[in-house]
């Protein structure tokens, strides 16, 4: 099982020397990654379900800040926790990640997507709401063509999207980049299992619905003739989680958890850091 880390500037803020060393000891201890959330804007009365959200959360752009955390680093990879892909315009995004890949050495290998779950976002950015899953779906498979296209360019008609004969360099490094689907539902299951490279589902789901989503994830990837079990499952994790936890999700299929620091104070976030990278034996390479 591999094990990553998030940073979340909303819990951390956005001091620039803080981001870096979190991010450079996290690379010290052997943590696989380092994911980092979006939300491009947020307003007053924007809830998670019944829980309202503070308007003023700073939530830095992911991919410009993982760049920024990949010019200070060598090794870690770097990972969205999650770019809400509904919002992007692929063709600008392809660019974007195939850069920070390119000069990052081919670490922008854990973009994972989601839909979001605020219709205030969705409509600032003049998306229709009920039509983000349909979006999200051409966006990844513009995504795939655009990077894996010569110079005879390639062409795309969808609902949303429609070009011919684009060329799109540089190219992510080796073999495309991989692409994760978070959510947590049936819908996002599918999406992983058809058009993802890994699964990260989220939320309160019971046992048998985290199992029964899975399953489907699989499912769905049989059906669209890809391998399931190739399929990467990711799920959040504590930081102070025991190995018989862990144990307990790799039974369940899970290839990676990403955990995050709870305290405020950079000194003890090095700390919990530090004995979970002693307690499962990590060690960067």
């Amino acid at each position: 099982m591999k094990f990553a880390i998030s940073y979340g500037t909303p819990a951390f803020g956005t001091d620039p020397d803080r981001m870096i060393a979190y991010a450079q000891h996290a690379e010290k201890c052997g943590f696989e990654a380092l994911y980092m959330p979006e939300h491009v804007v947020l307003y007053p009365g924007a809830a998670f379900g019944e829980m309202e959200i503070p308007p003023d959360l700073p939530y830095v752009d992911p991919l410009e800040a993982l760049s920024f955390v990949a010019a200070a680093t060598s090794r870690i990879l770097l990972g969205t926790g999650v770019v809400l892909i509904p919002y992007q315009h692929p063709v600008v995004l392809a660019k974007r990640l195939a850069t920070i890949d390119v000069l990052s050495k081919g670490r922008m290998r854990l973009f994972t997507v989601g839909l979001g779950t605020l219709p205030g976002e969705a409509a600032a950015l003049g998306v229709d709401f009920r039509s983000r899953g349909r979006r999200a779906d051409e966006a990844i498979d513009v995504l795939r063509l655009l990077w894996s296209g010569g110079a005879e360019g390639v062409s795309y008609e969808g609902e949303f999207f429609n070009f011919d004969n684009l060329v799109s360099f540089p190219h992510p490094v080796g073999d495309g980049m991989p692409i994760h689907v978070a959510g947590s539902s049936r819908a996002a299951a599918r999406r992983a299992g058809s058009r993802g490279d890994g699964f990260f589902p989220g939320g309160m789901l019971s046992p048998e619905e985290r199992a029964a989503q899975l399953a489907l994830a699989r499912a769905s990837a049989l059906e669209a003739g890809r391998d399931p079990d190739a399929l990467e499952y990711t799920r959040w994790g504590g930081i102070t989680m025991s190995p018989e936890r862990a144990a307990a999700l790799a039974e369940e299929g899970v290839t990676r958890v990403v955990v995050g620091a709870t305290s405020d104070d950079p000194a003890e976030q090095e700390d919990q850091m530090s004995a979970f990278a002693e307690r499962f034996s990590l060690a960067a390479p």
